[in-house]
């Protein structure tokens, strides 16, 4: 007997997001989830290079250290790749990704798992019921957790929660965590990125993830987050080690790879002409010329009544065609009281957000949400600051284009006078790593 992946994945863009800037690829050998970032920097192309590099570079057939070496290439060669996109793309400075890629490793009757990570998507294991997290997360937030300076829970809200530390951005080194893990029948891997760990609690994967076969668990994931309102793109890779024989063997190895999100989109992969795609069976969703989608099971016939007499037009129809209409508009009344009430509620939940954006170049204060509702915008500008986009440290400059999300405009103020005080830090000459290069003049 032999040990083999039986993998799934899911992308959503989730219900406030206009665009998916996360890819998730599953095959044999490798799963790999990226969460891009940058808003208008385009991070759905950092998360589709980091993808389709790491895809093409890595090779789960190796011993341990090898594989591990060859994650570490992949890591290195998708800055690479994503330093060419903004080279050839100016505009696009600021964009980047997270990696978590898993690459199994075949060693006959025993396995392992060979992990590369950079940033806050994260890689769990479940085994016995016990699901433990295999990554370690690159935030701020982490290191006040790990200082003893804050719990979990207070993490989970915290203002500057979505401040990464790490991130494969092309323009300075990603520094990955390595590691290796022994794989066993009956484990099950999960991917994932903070679009679903923002919204469901550890004690909630663990009971989907112990429910269902990979395919099952994958939408009740993704769905599970829709339901808590997705604020971010949710993306799901779920694999199972199975014990096989030498036929199953060879149809799971020689199973298709799945991409999924921004990577597997063609409108993406057109604006990298550079970058080599895997070939999937994933059907982009988008496609001009794809199937209808059929949400739920095909609809039937409707029954014949063994019996039934045919209609027939009786005196009694202006009656009753009056009850009928009489029905339709009480619930037709009701859906609109609904539809109001709804409307009232999220008019008072987005009035009571905030984020700090950007606004011609500068960095600014919105209340509500970032994007818009029927072409009605969902934010209003309070402040727009005299801090330039431009003099930020490149990483801070991809998450204001992306939008920082504040508890409160106190704390909005707090985050800019934060930014302020990272831009005074790269107004030096030499230029210190990661900020924008200062022309001097002499």
């Amino acid at each position: 007997m032999a040990l083999a992946l039986r993998y799934a994945a899911r992308s959503d863009v989730g219900m406030v997001r206009r665009e998916n800037e996360d890819s998730g690829y599953a095959s044999p050998r490798l799963l790999v989830i990226a969460d891009g970032m940058g808003g208008h920097a385009a991070g759905e192309l950092a998360s589709a290079t980091a993808v389709a590099t790491l895809a093409e570079v890595v090779d789960g057939d190796g011993d341990p250290g090898e594989t591990l070496a060859s994650l570490a290439a992949g890591v290195h060669a998708a800055g690479a790749s994503i330093g060419q996109v903004v080279i050839d793309n100016p505009d696009l400075v600021g964009m980047g990704t997270t990696t978590t890629a898993l690459s199994f490793i075949d060693e006959g009757t025993t396995a392992r798992v060979a992990v590369v990570h950079v940033g806050d998507s994260r890689g769990y294991l479940l085994r016995g019921g016990d699901l433990t997290r295999i990554t370690h997360d690159h935030t701020y937030v982490q290191t006040l957790i790990d200082a003893g300076r804050i719990s979990e829970d207070e993490a989970s809200v915290h203002p500057r929660r979505s401040l990464i530390m790490r991130a494969i951005d092309g323009l300075q080194p990603a520094d990955p965590d390595l590691s290796v893990i022994e794989a066993r029948a009956s484990d099950r891997f999960l991917l994932c990125s903070d679009g679903l760990t923002g919204v469901v609690a550890d004690d909630e994967l663990r009971s989907i993830l112990a429910d269902t076969e990979p395919t099952a668990t994958v939408i009740a994931l993704v769905d599970l987050a829709l339901a808590r309102g997705a604020p971010d793109n949710v993306t799901v890779v779920v694999a199972d080690v199975l014990e096989v024989d030498g036929q199953q063997l060879a149809d799971l190895t020689g199973g298709e790879a799945v991409v999924v999100g921004a990577a597997g989109e063609p409108r993406v992969r057109a604006r990298l002409p550079r970058v080599h795609f895997p070939k999937d069976a994933q059907v982009d969703p988008d496609a001009p010329d794809r199937p209808a989608r059929v949400d739920g099971p095909p609809t039937s016939e409707m029954p014949t009544i063994k019996g039934a007499a045919p209609l027939a037009r009786s005196a009694g129809g202006n009656a009753d065609r009056q009850r009928i209409w009489t029905i339709v508009a009480a619930v037709a009344a009701a859906v609109i009281a609904i539809i109001v009430a709804v409307g009232i509620a999220g008019t008072a939940w987005v009035r009571s957000q905030w984020y700090v954006g950007q606004s011609d170049g500068l960095v600014t204060i919105y209340r509500g949400v970032s994007g818009s509702l029927l072409g009605l915008p969902m934010q209003s500008t309070v402040q727009v600051s005299d801090l330039t986009v431009g003099s930020l440290p490149l990483f801070d400059a991809g998450l204001v284009a992306d939008g920082i999300v504040a508890d409160s405009e106190a704390d909005a103020q707090r985050i800019v006078n934060d930014l302020r005080v990272r831009a005074a830090a790269c107004a030096v000459v030499p230029t210190p790593a990661g900020c924008p290069a200062i022309k001097v003049t002499p």
